[in-house]
């Protein structure tokens, strides 16, 4: 399927051939058949791409911050790759579009093959021929309803919600700043309230379309004509509410807006305009300044928009998905026109030259629809304490399967990748496209821009969404599964069963029945060939400092504390009713070192929370006495390292500071130190991933025994349980 997308780095627009999308549970895949342009949003973010590097840092100085943390973090390198794989991929445009369900994923019930759909989202209703769009973000097209005028379904949700922000009563006085998209929207959905409606726009063209559709009365802000209208509209108090639809670097909308609201009314941010605002006009007339953010209720929230999960009605009335169902029906009826801010329909295959146009100013437009081929223009149709359960550690299956053919000497290792997100290309891929004796055969995404820019960064053969394909090739040596954490367990199985080579990234397992359903695939297929990303062991500076340590005679005690820090705000590791708590996907990287370090896997674990935080505090118990208690917490400094690590046993002293500085005292006092440059860090990832070729190319044993991987995963599971017993949990082996 063909998808417009730009290179944030060069500017660069293309429609790109990628693969089609998978339907997933709990959504639909969507035929487009008319997708609007925000000649807003969008074209802000087309104008930003084509400015030089320090043009884009000037005008995201939130971005930079980010950034700034991440080199203090993980230092140039990593932040380097990371910043640079981000700028220069290809991602998409659109949020608003209308089409047909091609195909119905398990859970939905209300729409079926053949509907016309409204759907919304920055990923997931794009300028594409098919997209993925999960529930609460698409709506049915009532009866009757143009397609091409159900595509405005997104920022008349947009528009909506302002207005909702503002309250507007019948009879009251609304100035509506910008007579953009949104601004001609707002005034038709405040006119249908029973509300007058004067605007503000420098532009005379928008001004007149403005009064066509229900504006007392129009002008330029700098113009008498404005503040006249109001004061003849107001009897001289001022207007009710303002609704700022405006965008660029000008104070100007918020002056104005604070000059001709009436005392104690309220002003409305829609756009993304400056807002420098002035203290003593703002304090004198008591202005209530509100903030509307995108659709509505549900925006940003995972849960509601990804995994389907509504607001209650008597709780929260207009929702995401409730606003724009009640758009769509307000168009229907006529109550909004949406006709005449059409000024131009391009055909898809256009859409490179469409934007160059907008963006140039050749094309002036309010609002501008792109058609798909396949599509006719009209075509419609609880709280306490309870016993904490002991885990098991299950056995591990005697497959015989330890080792396995070696290949021919001169053939490369032929991989698949299952997923393709940020951690894959910063900190994996780059490591093995730059490998001898490996080929990168095929990526597999359920998004299909992203397997699109794996191919071209990284030089696969292949990229797909079909994963069954992949899984059948027999020229394929070995699958890596990369995706997000509920899927880990189950990708794995299928490939084992497929007798592929499986390289998984933490965690292999989110519950017992997934880890023992991972085994079951081992015993099956006779496959034990699995390692999963437990990096750190394999870091050159920890590796060392190891040896220089050397054998123990007595137990040790391990202290390792993660800042981890905070997540932001949508992030996935945030959706723990899908994704497992934070520590239940990191925590195993972590037990993984101890464990290494202590030469055992543990017997017991306890696990004890700080309250109103993640912050955890988990002990593990050895069979030799040993103990490794580990700190992990995110309300810390983000300017203290990530990971410190002391071992301690026998008069000696391990010291490991963040990757970048390692230190080991003995009983007389000498010491050896060993640190590179933060820039330098290095945990593991590449030592790891040769070890992994390595074993796939000889048929030697994998990196990890296939038995510590199932304990550390087992006490990582353990943890979660021994939070909701209180009590610590026996790790009791299977026999």
């Amino acid at each position: 399927m063909k998808q417009v997308v730009q290179n944030y780095k060069s500017g660069e627009l293309a429609v790109l051939d990628v693969p089609v999308p998978g339907c997933k549970a709990g959504g639909v895949l969507v035929r487009s058949a008319y997708s609007l342009i925000s000649t807003g949003t969008e074209l802000m973010k087309v104008s930003e791409a084509g400015m030089s590097m320090l043009g884009k840092a000037r005008s995201r100085p939130d971005q930079v911050a980010k950034v700034m943390q991440s080199v203090a973090t993980n230092g140039v390198p990593a932040t380097y790759r990371k910043v640079m794989g981000k700028l220069d991929s290809y991602t998409p445009l659109g949020y608003s579009l209308c089409g047909v369900v091609e195909q119905v994923g398990s859970g939905i019930d209300d729409v079926k093959v053949g509907d016309l759909v409204a759907c919304a989202g920055n990923e997931h209703a794009l300028h594409a021929e098919l997209n993925w769009v999960p529930k609460n973000l698409y709506a049915p097209v009532p009866d009757g309803l143009a397609p091409r005028h159900a595509a405005f379904g997104t920022v008349g949700s947009i528009a909506m919600q302002g207005v909702r922000q503002g309250e507007p009563q019948l009879g009251e006085v609304a100035l509506v700043i910008g007579l953009g998209l949104i601004g001609q929207l707002v005034l038709q959905l405040l006119a249908a309230s029973g509300v007058r409606v004067v605007g503000v726009d420098p532009d005379p063209v928008r001004c007149e379309l403005a009064e066509r559709l229900g504006a007392a009365a129009c002008g330029d802000p700098g113009s008498a004509a404005v503040e006249a209208a109001v004061a003849e509209l107001t009897g001289g108090h001022g207007v009710d509410q303002v609704y700022l639809a405006a965008g660029g670097g000008s104070n100007q909308p918020v002056e104005l807006a604070a000059r001709l609201c009436r005392d104690r009314g309220r002003v409305v941010d829609i756009g993304k305009c400056r807002l420098d605002l002035p203290w003593n006009a703002y304090y004198e007339k008591e202005l209530d300044v509100r903030f509307s953010r995108s659709y509505g209720p549900g925006r940003y929230d995972p849960e509601y928009e990804l995994e389907g999960r509504d607001y209650p009605i008597g709780y929260v009335r207009w929702t995401e998905r409730r606003n724009l169902a009640c758009f769509l029906d307000l168009v229907a009826r006529g109550s909004v026109d949406v006709e005449p801010l059409v000024s131009h329909i391009a055909d898809f295959d256009d859409a490179v030259e469409t934007y160059r146009r907008l963006k140039d100013g050749d094309l002036k437009a309010v609002a501008v629809l792109f058609r798909y081929p396949e599509q006719k223009e009209e075509e419609g149709q609880a709280e306490g304490q309870a016993e904490a359960p002991a885990v098991t550690v299950p056995a591990v299956p005697r497959s015989g399967r330890a080792s396995a053919p070696a290949r021919p000497a001169k053939a490369p290792v032929r991989l698949a990748f299952v997923g393709a997100g940020n951690y894959a290309t910063s900190m994996l891929l780059p490591h093995l496209a730059q490998r001898e004796g490996v080929a990168l055969s095929t990526v597999v995404t359920t998004t299909a821009l992203s397997a699109a820019n794996a191919q071209r960064k990284f030089g696969f053969a292949e990229a797909t969404t079909d994963l069954d394909a992949v899984l059948g090739d027999k020229s394929i040596d070995a699958v890596f599964v990369v995706t997000r954490h509920s899927s880990h367990a189950e990708l794995t199985r299928r490939a084992l069963l497929a007798g592929k080579a499986v390289f998984v990234e933490k965690p292999l397992a989110l519950t017992e029945d997934e880890l023992a359903g991972v085994l079951a695939a081992v015993e099956e297929s006779g496959n034990d060939r699995l390692q999963v990303g437990f990096n750190r062991r394999f870091a050159p500076l920890l590796q060392e400092a190891g040896k220089r340590f050397g054998t123990r005679t007595g137990p040790a005690s391990l202290r390792y504390l993660v800042n981890a820090g905070r997540l932001q705000h949508g992030s996935w590791y945030l959706r723990q009713g899908t994704e497992g708590s934070r520590f239940a996907g990191e925590g195993g990287h972590f037990i993984d070192t101890a464990s290494w370090l202590l030469q055992a896997d543990p017997v017991s674990v306890y696990a004890v929370a700080a309250s109103g935080n993640e912050d955890l505090q988990v002990v593990l118990r050895y069979p030799d006495g040993s103990t490794a208690a580990i700190s992990y917490v995110t309300t810390g400094s983000p300017g203290f390292p990530k990971e410190t690590l002391d071992l301690v046993a026998d008069g000696k002293v391990l010291r490991l500071d963040d990757f970048v500085r390692a230190a080991v005292y003995d009983s007389s006092r000498k010491r050896w130190v060993s640190s590179r440059l933060p820039k330098a860090r290095d945990k593991g990832q590449n030592a790891q991933l040769a070890a992994f070729v390595k074993a796939v190319r000889t048929g030697g044993p994998m990196p990890v025994p296939l038995e510590s991987l199932v304990a550390t995963t087992a006490a990582t599971l353990a943890v979660q349980a021994g939070l909701a017993g209180g009590a610590p949990v026996t790790l009791a082996r299977a026999r």
